[in-house]
């Protein structure tokens, strides 16, 4: 017969201490044994029992699988001492085969609200999901003495007590932080009738050398937002979360980020994103084309936050590969045909065999393609994968009207090789973890002695192009104060670039100067900390010499010491934590300028996720963007 009683694996132990999150330690029944996990993972305590204790997990099995039978019969009677509990304000009809609800502050409750509250913010789904009802049958057979809770719970009471949590732990990480860098996203979408959103991120280094970035806002923007509105509403932001003094850098593009989020080879579409992306292009023409518009946005822009404002290094190379692919008519008639044939080939021919040859990232859902396959460079790699192997997919293929001509093949093996270390730049700086404009100014002396070296013969536009824009948009890149001292102060660059390393080192020399003077003097970062008295010497070490107090080194040698190391392949955070008592100048300034990031920030990724999957877009769609960029802050 069925016992009534709930069977569990904690029926095996003494629970001894009990935290939170449902953190539990308890001491086995049969041997004392002490045993951590939690309460809703119980895998630990199943396997002692098993390895230590057959006989007694033999009997836990059986227990289970009678109750497991007696559930699937509908035989399970309600829990004894507890009664069914009125819930009409969660929406639910108390069935579920005459089982026991869990009250509403029961830890189980919680804890299933609060995962499906996580799904929602993990993956930016509508908060209507919970009233669906195949979510909530899903819910019924998984868990039935689950309540679903009502939308509004959730939208006006879960979501908005997660964010609060957020801005407490987000204000204080930032009181400890000396000094951050800013980023501004604007997202318009492509359905809006001129509406869009900005994002604030802001970048920060931990006294342990450890860099955090936080969204500190988003918030909707009526109309097409100008600059003195963005503006306002960073001061705002800023005094809020008390960084109005400490902002470093500003990151600020002129243009929305969902027009740039990324783009595709011209002519090389793939399937199930011809609509987006000719909507795409049509914004990239308008965008790059805006011509004195363009210029003044940014020159207002320039106003607003003066010197501090510097364009993003991911987007200003994504704009110079852009132009000079557009140099070469060539190239999109060749692509045209090449996606055709990859087309073809990804939707005949068995996924496993296509997989040996194309990879993994060659095998695409039926749904169409994802966010990452519309971008150039993961498009690129798919050309020289498809290259590579051309011989093989024109074996197995039947429509040899597809096929590449020689003509075709050269003029994109060409492209392959010219656009292969712009490839690699944009690898390196597009990532998902915080990459320092360190690398911008190495990347553009390597671009730009590439495309010196580098000779075309069907396709010599993307080279003239690629110049042009490398010299009107990165060039300047290679003087400019703030990206010099980022890189001399990177270990495995320092000045091992420079073919003028004098000039160089006095313009670092100023820019550390202008830095920690400013910190002495208050601006910016706030007076120095008064230098603790120095201790007295013990009588019962009287006898011993003590030796000298070692003079302070003034900036030149602190310079010169950290230059004349030999470069090293480190992580700068790392090697500025373990040299920072050696170097506290240049430690100092290094704290600064590595919070600056050379690529678009996670919010970007997530406005282009929420273009894509969330139509209408819904009401609380700052929060969950919010939430999603800040999921780290509550849950790790």
């Amino acid at each position: 017969m069925a016992s009534n009683s709930r069977v569990s694996i904690l029926d095996y132990f003494n629970i001894v201490f009990e935290g939170e999150n449902g953190k539990i330690e308890s001491n086995c029944k049969a041997c004392g044994t002490r045993i951590q996990a939690k309460r809703t993972v119980t895998s630990n305590f199943v396997t002692h029992l098993k390895r230590k204790h057959q006989a007694m997990y033999d009997e836990f099995v059986k227990k289970k699988d009678v109750k497991r039978e007696a559930y699937s019969s509908g035989a399970v009677q309600h829990i004894p001492g507890r009664s069914e509990p009125a819930r009409s304000s969660h929406g639910g009809s108390g069935g579920g085969g005459g089982i026991a609800k869990f009250e509403r502050n029961d830890p189980r409750q919680v804890l299933i609200s609060e995962a499906i509250a996580k799904m929602i913010i993990r993956d930016l789904q509508a908060v209507q999901i919970v009233e669906n009802e195949g979510f909530r049958d899903l819910l019924q057979l998984l868990e039935p003495r689950y309540t679903p809770e009502p939308r509004h719970y959730i939208q006006q009471q879960l979501l908005p007590g997660y964010a609060y949590q957020v801005q407490l732990a987000t204000k204080q990480a930032l009181t400890a932080a000396e000094s951050c860098s800013v980023t501004l996203d604007l997202w318009r979408s492509s359905s809006g009738a001129g509406g869009g959103y900005l994002a604030v991120t802001c970048h920060f280094i931990t006294a342990d050398w450890q860099i955090k970035s936080a969204l500190l806002a988003c918030l909707p923007l009526a109309g097409h937002g100008t600059a003195q509105r963005v503006l306002s509403e960073f001061d705002e932001i800023s005094h809020a979360h008390g960084i109005a003094g400490k902002v470093f850098r500003v990151v600020a593009d002129p243009f929305p980020c969902e027009r740039w989020a990324g783009f595709r080879l011209p002519g090389f579409c793939l399937h199930g994103g011809e609509e987006e992306e000719d909507d795409e292009d049509d914004s990239s023409d308008e965008e790059v084309g805006a011509g004195e518009g363009a210029e003044a946005v940014d020159n207002s822009l320039d106003l607003c936050f003066g010197p501090c404002r510097i364009d993003c290094f991911a987007r200003a190379l994504g704009l110079c590969v852009w132009e000079g692919l557009r140099s070469s008519p060539q190239l999109s008639i060749a692509l045209t045909k090449a996606a055709c044939f990859y087309n073809y080939v990804t939707a005949t021919v068995p996924p496993e065999k296509l997989g040996q040859v194309l990879g993994t990232g060659g095998v695409r859902a039926p749904t169409g393609p994802a966010h990452g396959e519309q971008r150039w460079n993961w498009q690129l790699k798919a050309v020289r994968r498809m290259l590579e192997s051309a011989e093989f997919l024109e074996d197995i293929v039947d429509r040899h009207d597809l096929t590449l001509g020689s003509f075709e093949k050269a003029v994109l093996r060409e492209m392959v090789e010219v656009l292969e270390p712009f490839e690699e730049a944009t690898d390196m700086v597009q990532g998902d973890k915080h990459v320092s404009i360190s690398l911008a100014l190495p990347c553009v002396l390597g671009l730009r002695k590439h495309v010196t070296e580098t000779a075309t013969r069907h396709c010599p536009g993307v080279l003239v192009g690629l110049a042009q824009a490398l010299d009107r948009r990165l060039a300047p890149i290679l003087d400019d104060p703030l990206h010099v001292t980022a890189t001399a102060l990177d270990p495995q660059f320092k000045l091992s670039w420079s073919s003028d390393v004098e000039w160089h080192r006095q313009l670092l020399l100023k820019e550390v100067a202008k830095h920690t003077q400013a910190a002495a003097g208050g601006g910016g970062g706030g007076s120095q900390e008064p230098q603790p008295p120095p201790s007295k010497r013990s009588k019962l070490f009287s006898f011993m010499k003590q030796r000298p107090a070692s003079q302070a080194k003034s900036m030149e040698q602190e310079l010169d010491t950290y230059l004349h190391e030999e470069p090293r392949d480190e992580d700068p955070l790392h090697y500025w934590k373990r040299k920072a008592t050696d170097f506290p100048q240049l430690s100092h300034v290094a704290k600064k300028v590595f919070t600056v990031p050379a690529s678009a920030t996670p919010v970007q990724h997530i406005f282009h996720t929420v273009g894509k999957i969330l139509r209408p877009l819904p009401k609380n769609l700052e929060t969950l963007i919010y939430l999603k960029a800040n999921y780290r802050f509550l849950w790790t």
